[in-house]
């Protein structure tokens, strides 16, 4: 590791209630952007794993993410591209 002590969605400083509130926010962005029909539940599972993913690729291609409104769009596009990818191999749409 490099020394510093990482919270949820793998940033540091990002404590388990931050990281509701970031998924929540982005999930039901992501449920706007792709007219995609889910329930509050859903939304903030999928921003939380939008987050882990935006953030997991954002530190591969090294893009810093600090801050709320960074992990807010980090999340996002990575809730964007879990609906996609699920929408694309189930076939059909929420």
């Amino acid at each position: 590791m490099d020394g510093h002590v990482y919270g949820a969605l793998g940033q540091p400083g990002v404590g388990l209630l931050m990281a509701i509130v970031i998924g929540a926010l982005a999930g039901w962005l992501a449920e706007r952007f792709t007219a995609a029909n889910m329930g509050l539940i859903a939304n903030i599972v999928m921003g939380i794993l939008g987050g882990l993913l935006g953030n997991y690729l954002a530190h591969k291609f090294h893009i810093p993410i600090f801050g709320f409104w960074r992990n807010l769009i980090s999340a996002t596009l990575g809730a964007i591209l879990i609906i996609t990818i699920y929408r694309a191999v189930a076939g059909r749409r929420y």
